[in-house]
């Protein structure tokens, strides 16, 4: 009977912790873009993460799109291999100004496409990395992506956040941007870790040295002044000759 209740309660237990992870698993595998934070007007290496969330099928193509309201003068892609790259670029109506120069094109898409079996198989994942830069002054940059299957399905991840709400059906990728630290605000450098306390066990120990010196000070003159009165009754208390 008590083998029977044991067994029951990690049934239980057992089916229950599937539910939990298997509603949770789907949920949190969506494209994403590593790392998700950067900073204006530097440039970043970032990669977008596509897992394949297909039993059966394999991912062959990933198409991202870069937006619009976020232009950026220089993007470059690292080599995947088994993976060609195609660029896209648009005009930049009206042009702005990059460092000085003029940026009438933009990039304005990246697709990637397997060749032979380099398609991402199911339970796995692939990064495409991507340098680009100078980031612009905005908040956040959203990527919309979409993901092709071999069975000719295409999951569409461009569903942009919401502040304050849930996180969509299907998020797009998004990259935070920071505002850079203002030249020459640098904060003053710290003063070593301990530096206060050092400087009270050095005056702490100069005052001890100082007590102690004067402390034997004393006791030598009394010493002097015991030895003499000491000498003059020796004298006082001898026998004339």
């Amino acid at each position: 009977m008590i083998r029977f209740r044991r067994t029951a309660a990690a049934f239980t237990l057992a089916a229950v912790g599937a539910a939990v992870f298997g509603l949770a698993g789907p949920a949190s595998a969506h494209v994403t873009v590593d790392p998700k934070q950067a900073t204006q007007g530097g440039y970043a290496r970032v990669a977008f993460r596509v897992p394949n969330e297909s039993d059966t099928a394999a991912t062959t193509k990933v198409e991202v799109v870069l937006p619009e309201n976020a232009p950026v003068g220089s993007v470059s892609t690292l080599p995947v291999p088994g993976w060609t790259v195609a660029v896209e670029k648009a005009k930049v109506d009206p042009p702005i100004e990059v460092h000085g120069s003029q940026l009438t094109e933009r990039v304005s898409k990246l697709t990637w496409t397997a060749a032979g079996d380099a398609a991402i198989k199911p339970g796995t994942f692939q990064e495409f990395p991507v340098s680009m830069g100078p980031l612009p002054k905005v908040d956040t940059m959203v990527f919309k992506t979409l993901q092709t299957y071999s069975d000719g399905n295409v999951v569409r991840w461009i569903d942009e956040p919401t502040p304050g709400g849930a996180e969509p059906e299907s998020p797009a990728p998004v990259l935070t941007l920071t505002a850079a630290a203002p030249s020459g605000s640098a904060a003053p450098a710290a003063a070593p870790a301990g530096s206060d306390d050092a400087d009270e066990a050095d005056d702490d120990s100069t005052g001890l040295a100082v007590g102690l010196g004067a402390a034997g000070l004393v006791a030598g003159l009394a010493g002097l002044v015991l030895g003499g009165l000491a000498f003059r009754r020796t004298r006082a208390a001898a026998p004339t000759a």
